[in-house]
């Protein structure tokens, strides 16, 4: 485990304080471990975005699982 010493504003003190105590979290490291979370999260959209831009309605022949579909 990484130990870090941060410093916020007051008012994000705040947030942190309210936040834990809504999702009843038992430190003030897990509010800012699941914001990291979705700070991880957030960078991925843009590969899964172009990703999905790429998809070709001709792939979906390719990926049937069916014997039935087979022309052979």
């Amino acid at each position: 485990m990484a130990k870090f010493s941060i410093s916020v504003p007051g008012s994000l003190a705040g947030s942190v304080k309210k936040y834990r105590k809504k999702q009843r979290l038992r430190s003030r490291s897990a509010v800012f471990a699941e914001a990291v979370k979705l700070l991880q999260s957030r960078e991925l959209e843009t590969p899964y975005e172009a990703a999905a831009a790429e998809y070709h309605k001709s792939w979906e022949v390719t990926s049937s699982d069916g014997l039935a579909n087979e022309t052979w």
